[in-house]
C-alpha cells in the first residue's frame, strides 16, 4: 500500500453503473499545481492526505437519489430527451455497488483459482494485449469504470496519467475508497496478486496497486450518451492515448442503435491511431444490483465487430467467453463475455 497518497488525486463524485457509461463514484479533481478547482475548502482524505473536494456537483449528488436531470446538470450536458435513455438512467438510480460486486467478484465468480473462470479469461485478454507493446502513451481513460479497478491493473504499467469515470456518484464514491485506501474499500488484492502472477515481472501485489494508485490522476462524471462524454471544458487530457471499457455500453443503452452512438461518442475522446479495449456482455437482457434490475441490450459478437467497423475501428482482437453452467448464479442472465481490441483508423474525426 502507498504511504502517502497521491498528489495529485482529486475526487469528484457523481452517477455510474455496472461499467457504466454514466459516471459514477466522485474523485474531486486538482488542476495543474494542485489548485482546487470547486470552491470552499477540501476535506482531507484519511490518513493519506488526500483532498476531497466534491464541488457543487458532487453536493448536488449526495442526495439520497440523483435525477436524470441532476446527474445531465453535473457534467454539464442537458437532459437526455430520449425516454428510453432517461428510463435507464432513472433504473440506475436503485443501483447497489456493493451488491453489484458480490455478484461478480466475490466467488464463485470471483475464484481466480481456476484457469476456466470467467475472471481469469478477462485478466488474461488485458494482461496479453497490454503484452505486446502496442496499447501504450500517456493517457488512458477508463469509461464507465463501475466500482471496479481490476481492467486498469495491467494498463497501469503503460500509461502514466489515466482517468477513471462513471454517471453514478455511489460508483465514484465506491472508486474513491479504494484509491485513497479508505477502511471498508473492497478488497481487490486476490486480483492484483493473479495480474501478478499472469505478468510474470516479478512484481508485488502491493507494487501494483501503489503504481495504479498513483497513476489515477483524476475520478470524472461520464455520459456516454453525449456527444461530449466528459462535458464541455473537461480536465482530462484529450484525445487520449487509449481508451479501456468494461460492461458499460450494452448496460447503458436501451438498444442497438444507442449502443452504436455511444461508441461513437467515446470514439471522439480518442487519438487517431489510439487503441480502445472492449469487455462486455453476450447476449445478456437483464442483471442485478440490489434491488435494481437493470435492462441491457443483448448483444453477440459479430454485432459488436460490426459497430466497431462502423465507429471507424480496425478490429485487432476479437475473443468471446462462454459462461459456464456453475457461474450462472441467476443474478443475471448472460450467455458469454465479448473482448475486443480496436485501432482508431487514422483519418478517423476527434
Amino acid at each position: 500500500m502507498s504511504p502517502r497518497p497521491p498528489p495529485h488525486l482529486r475526487c469528484v463524485c457523481s452517477s455510474d453503473t455496472k461499467g457504466d457509461g454514466w459516471g459514477g463514484g466522485d474523485v474531486a479533481r486538482v488542476a495543474p499545481g494542485g489548485s482546487s478547482l470547486s470552491r470552499g475548502p477540501p476535506r482531507r482524505g484519511r490518513a493519506r492526505g488526500l483532498a476531497v473536494d466534491k464541488g457543487a456537483a458532487g453536493r448536488a449528488a449526495d442526495r439520497s437519489s440523483m435525477s436524470r436531470a441532476d446527474a445531465s446538470h453535473a457534467s454539464g450536458a442537458p437532459p437526455d430527451s430520449d425516454p428510453g435513455r432517461a428510463a435507464v438512467a432513472s433504473a440506475y438510480q436503485r443501483f447497489e455497488p456493493r451488491a453489484y460486486l458480490r455478484n461478480n467478484y466475490a466467488p464463485p465468480r470471483g475464484d481466480l483459482s481456476s484457469p476456466d473462470g470467467v475472471g481469469p479469461w478477462k485478466l488474461r485478454c488485458l494482461a496479453q494485449t497490454f503484452a505486446t507493446g502496442e496499447v501504450s502513451g500517456r493517457t488512458l481513460i477508463d469509461i464507465g469504470s463501475g466500482p471496479t479497478i481490476y481492467q486498469l491493473l495491467s494498463a497501469c504499467a503503460h500509461f502514466e496519467d489515466i482517468t477513471m469515470t462513471d454517471f453514478l456518484e455511489v460508483n465514484r464514491r465506491e472508486l474513491g475508497l479504494w484509491l485513497q485506501e479508505e477502511p471498508g474499500a473492497f478488497n481487490w488484492s486476490t486480483y492484483s496478486q493473479h495480474v501478478c502472477l499472469i505478468e510474470g515481472k516479478g512484481e508485488s501485489w502491493q507494487e501494483k496497486e501503489r503504481q495504479l494508485r498513483a497513476r489515477v490522476k483524476r475520478v470524472l462524471p461520464v455520459d456516454v450518451h453525449q456527444p461530449q462524454p466528459l462535458g464541455a471544458g473537461s480536465l482530462a487530457p484529450l484525445p487520449a492515448d487509449a481508451l479501456v471499457s468494461t460492461f458499460c455500453l450494452e448496460a447503458v443503452s436501451p438498444d442497438l442503435t444507442s449502443f452504436q452512438r455511444a461508441l461513437d461518442n467515446i470514439t471522439t475522446l480518442l487519438r487517431p491511431g489510439g487503441h480502445l479495449l472492449l469487455i462486455g456482455a453476450v447476449e445478456e437482457s437483464w442483471y442485478l444490483a440490489g434491488e435494481a434490475r437493470l435492462a441491457v441490450v443483448p448483444v453477440c459478437k459479430e454485432e459488436v465487430r460490426e459497430a466497431l467497423v462502423q465507429s471507424g475501428y480496425e478490429v485487432r482482437d476479437l475473443r468471446t467467453y462462454t459462461m459456464p453452467a456453475h457461474l450462472q448464479t441467476g443474478v443475471d442472465d448472460v450467455k458469454g463475455i465479448f473482448f475486443a481490441w480496436a485501432q482508431k483508423k487514422v483519418g478517423v474525426g476527434v
